[in-house]
């Protein structure tokens, strides 16, 4: 299937519509760009365009991405931030960005994430089933620390 062509008017309208519906970064419109096959020169307009009249911000968009990963994904900070860095944001917005995560509301997540996983375990002794737990909750994104914390809850 050949790639549509689009010229700079019509790509910097399509992409300020994308950013219209949801919180893009820089990085997903820059790749947007580059597989419409636009040149560096024009895809650096648009870019820059687009910051000028606050279509992409990137603060906001760690906010929202770390608010809609944490509530509906139930990722932990570890793997919001990992997730966040492969967007080239950078390390003090992603710190900023996680701090709108509630300690409370942080644990009481994990603390129903791993009972309910808990369920479903089938081992025999209680250290294989807290091991279990543990590298789920990794894969998850929650820091050892606070695992091993709410796992003593349990």
């Amino acid at each position: 299937m050949q790639k549509k062509k689009y010229s700079y008017e019509e790509a910097l309208h399509r992409v300020a519509a994308m950013c219209s519906m949801a919180e893009k970064s820089e990085c997903d419109i820059r790749n947007k760009l580059f597989e419409w096959d636009l040149i560096p020169t024009d895809i650096e307009r648009i870019l820059s365009y687009l910051k000028k009249e606050n279509y992409i911000n990137e603060e906001r968009f760690a906010a929202a991405f770390v608010k809609d990963k944490f509530r509906f994904s139930q990722w932990g900070k570890v793997k919001i931030a990992y997730a966040l860095r492969q967007k080239e944001i950078s390390n003090e917005i992603i710190n900023s960005a996680l701090t709108l995560i509630e300690d409370e509301g942080y644990y009481e997540s994990l603390l129903v994430l791993l009972r309910n996983k808990q369920k479903s375990i089938k081992s025999g002794s209680s250290y294989e089933k807290s091991a279990k737990l543990i590298r789920f909750a990794q894969s998850r994104g929650f820091e050892l620390d606070v695992i091993l914390k709410v796992i003593k809850q349990l």
